[in-house]
């Protein structure tokens, strides 16, 4: 899928939400400013705002003031959480790039995330006279991925993962973004209850699946993914790949297996040793396969709404995730 396309289709809608953000952004602090202006140029595929917008459309035709704000509000938050992120997992890529916490250290990457954050919060609160309801999404939003990332922190030292633990997990981190940016479009647009679950079961399959999908890619991808492979388990996270591979084998090899996960940290060598046990026991192909059904979920989410471009640019984004390699 050619995601500058979409882009370009959007118009002035993409062009709005853009000039949202960058003046959200604005500060008389030169450090501030110029810290965000690197983060804005290594922009990623910006996939929370432009399916924001897709929804909005795909329900009334058109994207309101209040739509373009919580897109943009979307994405703000999206770099918020990236920003804390890696602070919490050290990282010092991101997107093939420096992250900000490598540049400028831990501190700079937690002010400038929680600026980012106020900022998304203040977008949504914009218009004084507004319902409560687009803040209550994104301040459960804001809850799931703290939960989340608390989660899984304590899952890597226990190292007793399981699918329900990672689903959840998944959920709260990545899902729930992408279902606060398609729940608010739809409320947004003025729709019918029935129109705003068809959004909140698009996005939270959606979410899903991308998850998954970056899942793979860090066992199967390649350097182009912009970040080292194999990241998640030399920082203990046992993913569906894994788990998929565990299923397969005996209750003695899965113990040996969670075992060598919890030593990696002093003994990173066992990657290879993991990241092979995933391939030779069918792990990725179990994961390819909830992957799928997770895209097929999003895409018979979209069966209430009316033809449009729109709908079919939804449709490709969710058959999309399945493919891209990055």
């Amino acid at each position: 899928m050619d995601i500058r396309a979409v882009k370009e289709y959007l118009g002035q809608d993409w062009l709005s939400v853009q000039e949202r953000i960058a003046s959200a952004l604005e500060s008389d602090i030169s450090l501030l400013n110029s810290t965000n202006a690197s983060i804005l140029s290594q922009s990623g595929k910006q996939l929370r705002p432009m399916l924001a917008l897709m929804f909005a459309r795909a329900c009334t035709g058109k994207a309101t003031d209040a739509g373009i704000r919580y897109a943009a509000a979307a994405e703000l938050l999206h770099n918020a959480t990236l920003l804390h992120d890696d602070v919490a997992d050290g990282s010092e890529l991101r997107r093939g790039k420096p992250t900000v916490m490598s540049l400028m250290g831990p501190s700079v990457s937690v002010l400038v995330g929680d600026y980012w954050l106020v900022k998304a919060m203040e977008l949504i609160l914009q218009d004084s006279d507004t319902d409560t309801t687009a803040i209550r999404i994104f301040s459960k939003t804001l809850s799931d991925l703290a939960e989340g990332e608390m989660l899984q922190l304590q899952k890597a030292q226990s190292g007793d993962t399981d699918e329900k633990d990672y689903l959840r997990i998944i959920y709260n981190k990545t899902a729930s973004l992408f279902e606060a940016a398609c729940v608010s479009a739809a409320i947004s647009a003025g729709v019918s209850e029935d129109v705003v679950k068809a959004a909140r079961d698009y996005a939270v399959a959606l979410g899903l699946a991308f998850q998954i999908k970056d899942d793979i890619l860090d066992y199967s991808g390649t350097e182009s993914v912009g970040k080292p492979l194999g990241v998640d388990i030399l920082e203990q996270k046992i993913t569906l790949p894994l788990l998929g591979a565990l299923n397969n084998v005996s209750g003695q090899k899965q113990a040996e297996v969670r075992g060598m996960v919890k030593d990696i940290v002093g003994r990173p060598e066992l990657r290879d040793d993991i990241v092979s046990f995933v391939k030779e026991n069918g792990g990725l192909e179990y994961a390819k396969a909830r992957l799928e059904e997770y895209v097929n979920e999003a895409v018979h989410a979209l069966d209430i709404l009316p033809d449009s471009r729109e709908k079919e640019c939804l449709v490709e984004l969710a058959r999309y995730t399945a493919i891209r390699d990055k």
